[in-house]
């Protein structure tokens, strides 16, 4: 991709996320985005199409660039494996903007492209692990479906006002989807 294109897509995705961080995603506007990174409006519609994309990538972006990539070995043995925690703290650091995601009036496309990124890392292990024992459903199936859950732990953990961190967040979803209590409530 060529550098210019490269350079302006991401003052706008730095521009979204202050101003995001600033006041809140529900109250930036287009006009807002191009005015914080410099440019016009027909720029910004020339490398995207609405501010939910801008911020997909800039999540995605972010999240790349500090390693929080999501690989869950659902064939290990003990405990949630640190990928999981330490995208779990990718999203902790932008916790107010992945709260307004999830929010009645959040992002659909943020939140469509989370459920795949999750969907994608479970792939690979229910493969694995279908070698190893027969499912109930095809992998992709229980993929979707494990992704679904995950993502509603995640949006219910950010929800928490006094909210535990990353690794008792990984912990949560581990147990509850990789290890779930036999009668579905305790352990």
């Amino acid at each position: 991709m060529d550098a210019r294109i490269v350079r302006t897509r991401r003052r706008l995705q730095e521009a979204l996320l202050s101003l995001a961080r600033e006041r809140g995603l529900e109250h930036v506007a287009i006009s807002d985005i191009t005015e914080r990174a410099g440019v016009n409006r027909s720029t910004f519609y020339q490398h995207y199409a609405d501010k939910d994309t801008v911020l997909a990538d800039a999540l995605d972006r972010i999240a790349g660039e500090a390693g929080a990539r999501l690989e869950i070995p659902l064939l290990q043995a003990s405990g949630p494996p640190e990928p999981l925690v330490a995208f779990l703290a990718h999203i902790d650091e932008y916790a107010d903007v992945y709260r307004s995601v999830f929010s009645g009036t959040g992002s659909g496309v943020v939140l469509a492209r989370l459920r795949a990124r999750v969907r994608d890392a479970l792939d690979v292990a229910l493969l694995a692990a279908q070698r190893v024992a027969p499912m109930v459903a095809p992998a992709d199936v229980v993929a979707a479906g494990v992704a679904g859950s995950i993502v509603g732990v995640i949006g219910a953990w950010l929800e928490i006002e006094d909210r535990p961190g990353p690794r008792e967040a990984a912990a949560w979803i581990w147990a509850i989807v990789v290890e779930p209590p036999e009668n579905g409530m305790r352990r």
